[in-house]
C-alpha cells in the first residue's frame, strides 16, 4: 500500500503528485486492472504472445527507419 505524509511547508498538490507517483511506481494500479477479470492461463499466454509479436515488428520497424 502506498503511504506519504504530509511533510512541513509542503502543498496539497504536491502531496498527490508524490502519492501519484509512489502509486505508479509500486504498480498498484497495473495489478488492480489486471487482476480485475479473471483470466485463464491460455487467454494469458495468447494475449502475451501477441504482445510479443507486437513489440517485435515496433522493434522491427525502428530497426529499418535508421
Amino acid at each position: 500500500m502506498a503511504h506519504v505524509e504530509l511533510q512541513p511547508g509542503e502543498s496539497q498538490e504536491q502531496l498527490l503528485k508524490r502519492f501519484r507517483k509512489s502509486v505508479a511506481k509500486s504498480g498498484i494500479l497495473s495489478t488492480v486492472r489486471r487482476k480485475r477479470w479473471y483470466v485463464s492461463k491460455s487467454e494469458l499466454r495468447r494475449i502475451q504472445k501477441k504482445k510479443a509479436i507486437r513489440r517485435a515488428r515496433r522493434k522491427q520497424r525502428k530497426q529499418g527507419q535508421s
